[in-house]
């Protein structure tokens, strides 16, 4: 037996040896190859759903062919198409209960998804579906606490049990959190903890509120209402009751060392999950409030992953492992002494991979392989295996598998072995469920990595060349270099099992083509890829420390030197953040300019090149310093620059550097570079380019077969600068040309040509000698090979004998002596046209008025054009009149209906006459043959006015009017119609003129009506609305002097006549007049504000005097009522102030109450009795009056319903004076 065992061991290694060859490929790259089915989403183990949302349960796998899906409920079989509420998405596992019409509590199960294609069977982990739960709080009266200050005291939270749990917090009724300290905390399980209270610790609104956050909803507990009360106020309160007995000493609460109130008890224990989070807390009361503290007594904290929260009273370990076991101690501990608690934290797993899951296997046959389910958990989980769902040990026998605990191993695997296998590891927290498919599979190599793939890798740093390959068996990979004269598998080279070749320091002779080959028993493939070295990014001139006065300029210059191969870009940093978004900063290629520099300008600049695949860095410090005052400069244009040199000489770029000129106090802005092409244009002088001036290097793009010569001027704020010295010359090297010829087209100038023109190339454009045309072209509509001509000097080519309006395609492609330009775009054209052959058929009129015609008509064949169509043109004339027989001479009119129409409108027509009309068709060359002569008749339309009216033998009542006839016509005359109105009467007044004088405006006019009624009106002119005329009466003369106009205002002026009744009123024309205003304006003293002031001081003078008389005349005799008034006042009403002469309070229910017996008559006047000396209508306004001596007629009463009712209805009689004073009299 342990001979049996060493041979399975030795087995197992050579194995394991063996298999770092097994393949493992990404699922996605087995298109088009046979492959079980592989789960790719599905839905958590523990699934919590939201209730009033669809239920969807995901199952998502690949595989070739695509897998089937079949689903278990509670461990049977799920009938989906049973359910009507549930439906499966289509091309996918993924189940849909609509809950619209069904309960999400009907739905809560363990489901479990199957993937099945005919290489084996996937199954997904055990979904438990659980609906989310948010209930409600339970209905409770919560009594006030009251306690004494110092004490501790707990709000007990006790949140309705949610799936998941809620989110405790408690707040305020206005929403604001309560605020929490290292006294008062909220415990893991919600409820309020207050070491000590507070006096400040009383409110009424304690409310814990529970957010459910899959359904995000907050509910809330009744409020909770806490008083605390001092010593002093609790021995107040009781002393009502006993006596004035104090029940409580003056002392406060006493000062005591700490108590836990969570946990309870000297030690308790806890057990975690390995991953989880581990929070263990410690409250405490005590006075002071105690502080806490944390210790592990078997080691020390994990220091990366331990928090404390709620002022220290938690403590909180994330990612739990099994070194986190042990006894952790909590200590509360003030002035008073201290106590602890210990807390046995025990850690255990759920199932959890050592290695990862099993990852599947491609084996070609004949070939070995492992599949490893490597896990631990505490407790040691236990380990099961399943073939397609199917217990393993029910599954068919296979001889080249074999099980031993947590492997299975396959020797020899055939074709037909494929499979799908599950691996379960299970204890008492938890499961672990993996697929891994076992694909047998027999195909040649293949390369993945791209074609022609281009690697880029910056010198002296490391390559990396991928070869992705697939086949099985497993390709061997082999590399090789340019010419394949070795394998490159030694230094500098590094082969990696993957295929990966490495130059760990990469050499510009490493750039260069490099070729893979994969190999395996059923053949070979090669894939080309290519490395390209670069040269590293370095800045050969750095930013420079500058010093520069407020108000000029700076400069940082940052030349740099890169690959030319890789596009650069330059970034600069002002204290390592972007640059102020200022117009002031410029940035250029290598260089920045700071232009009127400020304080806020100073800090370290950094200019940064990137480029593709590196980059390099300098800084520089800016310091701002005052300006000095400096003497009156002299401004001119700067000196040419100087020393200019070509550089970096390329077959179509040079490098052109200069030194400047002068500036002469005014920077320079820019600088113009200018060529002269020797070969082309001698003696010409061509722009360039520009590039600012703060730059003295410009990169230059040539053209091919030109000798350049170049200078270069410098602009500033006065001008440009007198040219450079020409730099030597350039001659760039002839190539092919880089363009064609453009606005390429095809014509026709006779009936059988076709001529191609286009716009030849410029000498600098022909890019070397010898340039000529490639003239191409063949019929669009056959298809034929493209004839060809070779022409030089010259931008057309006629082609002849070619059929009648044709459709060519064109190719002009510009040729020289090094070769042709690229493939020419194609350009379309027609061949010459000629007369249309046909004329418009169905030619027919619709008359649509007596001036109006459409004409219709039958559009010509495309074939008979034999042109481009331009349209159509109608010829018409009329015939005759339809009243008269005798033909008019009339020439023919034409209108012309551009493009392709089929209709047009004849309009202008005659009424009442005959016309004719044909119909031609016209292209580029002309118009065709004329269509059928057709005919219409347009109705009878409005005739014209007669040509004459005159007015013979006019008598008192009667006259007679003659006229002629119209002179035309157009229809049949069947008689006229007279109409006449009186004549309006014109305006009987005339030279209405004004003048103004110190009287007044004096109004003059002639009038030569009948009526003697005569009227001048006047009126503001800038009055707004209707603002009326005032009318004065003129006496039948023929001016008036109007009096009552304001001085310094406009007036409009017009005279009026008025007939009788039933006439209309006769206008004059109005008149504009202008009251001058007067140079010494008397003041009106009746205006002014302080004699209106004085008027109402003199007034309320009189007044107060008044009352005072009244008063004082009152109290002249003693009556017996008012002994009863003093005895019995109005309770509404208070006596005044001794002090300050104002009333005392008063009721607020009726304060805004007249005084009795003080109300005034309506118009205004007091009624006089027979006597001042009376009193009537006293007061409460009842039955009561008093006798001749004074005595009371009548109950007094202060305040009765009779009074409410006199007061509640006016009185028929004015009370006097006298009843008001009397009133008031009661209050002095």
């Amino acid at each position: 037996m342990m001979e049996r065992r060493r041979m399975d061991a030795a087995l197992m290694v050579l194995l394991l040896g063996h298999l770092a060859a097994a393949l493992e490929v990404p699922l996605d790259l087995l298109e088009g190859l046979p492959q079980p089915p592989t789960i790719t989403h599905q839905s958590p183990k523990d699934y919590i759903i939201d209730p009033r949302e669809n239920i969807i349960i995901h199952c998502e796998a690949k595989g070739k062919p695509h897998p089937s899906f079949s689903w278990t409920r509670n461990g049977t079989h799920f009938d989906v198409d049973e359910d009507p509420h549930v439906t499966l998405r289509p091309h996918s596992g993924t189940l849909v209960v609509d809950i619209s019409r069904a309960k999400a509590d009907q739905y809560e199960s363990v489901y479990q998804c199957t993937a099945r294609n005919k290489h084996g069977t996937a199954v997904s982990n055990n979904i438990v579906v659980r609906q989310s739960r948010s209930p409600l709080w339970s209905k409770e009266k919560i009594k006030p606490i009251v306690v004494q200050e110092g004490v501790s005291l707990v709000l007990p939270c006790q949140p309705p049990a949610g799936l998941p749990p809620p989110i405790i917090f408690w707040m305020d009724n206005y929403f604001q959190r309560l605020p929490q300290s290292n006294r008062v905390s909220q415990s893991l399980n919600g409820d309020l903890y207050f070491s000590n209270v507070l006096q400040e610790d009383s409110r009424n609104d304690y409310i814990c509120y529970a957010r459910f956050p899959y359904t995000q909803t907050i509910q809330q507990k009744q409020p909770i209402s806490v008083k605390v009360l001092s010593l002093d106020a609790i021995n107040d309160t009781m002393a009502a009751f006993y006596n004035d007995t104090d029940l409580f000493s003056d002392d406060p609460a006493d000062e005591r060392k700490p108590t836990l109130l969570v946990p309870s008890g000297p030690s308790s224990s806890k057990i975690v999950l390995r991953g989880q989070v581990l929070e263990m807390e410690c409250i405490a009361e005590g006075l002071p409030t105690p502080d806490i503290s944390w210790t592990k007594v078997s080691g020390e904290l994990p220091a990366k992953r331990t928090h404390f929260l709620h002022y220290q009273r938690t403590l909180r370990i994330v990612n739990v492992s099994e070194s986190d076991a042990g006894d952790y101690r909590c200590t509360a501990k003030n002035k008073m002494g201290s106590v602890h608690h210990n807390i046995h934290i025990m850690v255990k797993a759920a199932p959890y991979w050592i290695s990862g899951a099993p990852r599947n296997l491609v084996l070609a046959p004949g070939e070995n392989g492992v599949l490893t389910c490597r896990a631990s958990g505490t407790p040691k989980p236990s380990i099961s295996w399943a073939m397609n769902g199917i217990p393993i040990e029910n599954s068919p026998k296979d001889p080249s598998r074999k099980v031993e605990d947590d492997t299975i191993i396959f020797t020899d695997v055939q074709i037909g072995s494929s499979a799908v296998y599950q691996c379960n590891i299970s204890n008492t927290y938890g499961y672990l469920l993996s697929n891994a498919f076992v694909n047998v599979l027999s195909e040649p190599p293949r390369v993945l990595t791209p074609a022609n793939k281009v690697y880029q890798v910056i010198k002296n740093h490391r390559a990396l060349i991928d070869c992705a390959s697939f086949g099985s068996p497993i390709p061997k990979i082999t590399w090789f270099k340019d010419s394949r004269s070795s394998t490159l598998d030694g230094d500098p080279y590094i082969l990696h099992d993957n295929g990966t070749l490495e130059i760990p320091v990469a050499q510009s002779h490493n750039s260069g083509k490099f070729t893979c080959v994969a190999r395996n028993l059923l053949g070979k493939e090669e894939n080309h890829v290519f490395l390209e070295v670069k040269e590293p990014t370095r800045i050969l001139k750095q930013p420079e420390y500058k010093v520069v006065q407020r108000g000029r300029s700076a400069v940082f210059q940052c030349k740099v030197k890169h690959d030319p191969t890789l596009p650069p870009v330059m970034t600069w940093l002002k204290d390592d953040g972007e640059l102020p978004d200022d117009e002031r900063f410029e940035v250029g290629a290598d260089s920045l300019t700071i232009t009127d520099v400020t304080e806020m300008d100073a800090g370290v600049y950094t200019c940064i090149m990137n480029t593709t695949l590196d980059h390099d860095s300098a800084s520089a410090e800016l310091t701002v310093v005052e300006a000095t005052p400096t003497p009156a400069v002299v401004i001119e244009r700067p000196d040419s620059p100087t020393d200019l040199e070509l550089t970096d000489q390329k077959k179509r770029s040079v490098q052109l550097t200069w030194t400047p000129g002068d500036e002469h106090n005014s920077p320079i802005q820019k600088f113009l570079i200018q060529y002269e092409d020797s070969l082309h244009h001698r003696g010409h002088w061509h722009n360039l380019t520009e590039v600012p001036g703060t730059r003295t290097t410009a990169h230059l793009k040539l053209s091919p077969y030109a000798h350049y010569t170049f200078r270069v001027l410098a602009l500033n704020a006065v001008g440009l600068s007198h040219p450079s010295f020409p730099s030597r010359m350039f001659k760039t090297e002839p190539a092919a040309p880089d363009e064609n010829p453009t606005g390429v087209e095809g014509f026709g100038t006779e009936h059988n040509n076709l001529v191609i023109s286009w716009k030849p190339l410029t000498g600098l454009q022909s890019n070397g000698p010898g340039l000529h045309y490639r003239v191409m072209w063949r019929q669009k509509t056959v298809s034929s090979d493209w004839n060809m001509a070779t022409v030089a000097n010259t931008s057309k080519f006629v082609v002849t004998g070619t059929p009648t309006f044709v459709p060519y395609e064109l190719k002009v492609q510009a040729v020289n002596d090094h070769g042709a330009a690229p493939e020419p775009a194609i350009a379309h054209g027609y061949s010459g046209e000629d007369l249309p052959v046909a004329a418009p058929e169905n030619v027919q009129a619709m008359v649509v008025n007596s001036s109006l015609a459409e004409v219709y008509w039958d559009p010509v064949p495309s074939k008979l054009i034999r042109g481009h169509l331009k349209g159509y043109k109608v010829y018409y004339w009329r015939e005759r009149s339809l009243h008269k027989h005798n033909p008019h001479h009339v020439e023919k009119q034409i209108l012309t209906f551009s493009g392709n129409h089929s209709r047009g409108k004849l309009p202008g027509l005659h009424p009442y006459s005959l016309y004719s009309f044909y119909v031609k068709i016209y292209n580029g060359k002309g118009e065709g043959p004329a269509s059928h002569t057709q005919q219409f008749e347009t109705p009878e339309g409005v005739p014209g006015a007669p040509t004459s009216l005159l007015v013979t033998n006019t008598d008192l009542d009667s006259l007679t009017l003659e006229w002629s006839p119209p002179h035309v016509h157009n229809g049949r005359i069947t008689g006229y119609t007279l109409t006449y109105q009186p004549a309006p009467p014109a305006s009987p007044f005339g030279n209405v003129s004004s003048s103004v004088g110190e009287e007044g405006a004096l109004i003059s006019w002639e009038y030569w009506g009948p009526e003697r009624n005569v009227f001048v009106e006047y009126k503001l002119e800038n009055s707004e609305g209707e603002e009326e005329w005032q009318r004065e009466s003129v006496n039948g003369s023929q001016n008036f002097m109007l009096k009552s106009l304001k001085a310094g205002l406009p007036y409009k002026v017009r005279l009026v006549t008025k007939g009788h009744h039933d006439q209309p009123l006769h206008h004059s024309q109005e008149v504009s007049v202008m009251v001058p205003a007067v140079a010494s304006r008397q003041v009106d003293i009746a205006t002014q504000g302080w004699f209106i002031g004085l008027m109402c001081a003199i007034a309320l003078l009189i007044l107060i005097l008044l009352i005072i008389c009244f008063i004082q005349r009152n109290k002249g005799g003693k009556y017996p009522v008012k002994e009863k008034e003093d005895a019995h006042t109005d309770p509404e009403f208070q006596p005044m102030k001794d002090d300050d002469c104002t009333f005392g309070e008063y009721s607020d229910n009726e304060d805004h109450k007249p005084l009795k017996g003080s109300r005034t008559p309506s118009n205004g006047t007091v009624k006089r009795e027979d006597s001042d000396d009376s009193l009537v209508d006293y007061g409460d306004g009842g039955d009561g009056q008093f006798n001749e001596d004074g005595s009371f007629i009548g109950q007094y009463s202060g305040k009765s319903v009779s009074r409410e009712t006199a007061e509640g209805h006016e009185s028929s009689e004015a009370p006097s004076p006298i009843n008001a004073m009397n009133s008031l009299n009661s209050f002095v």
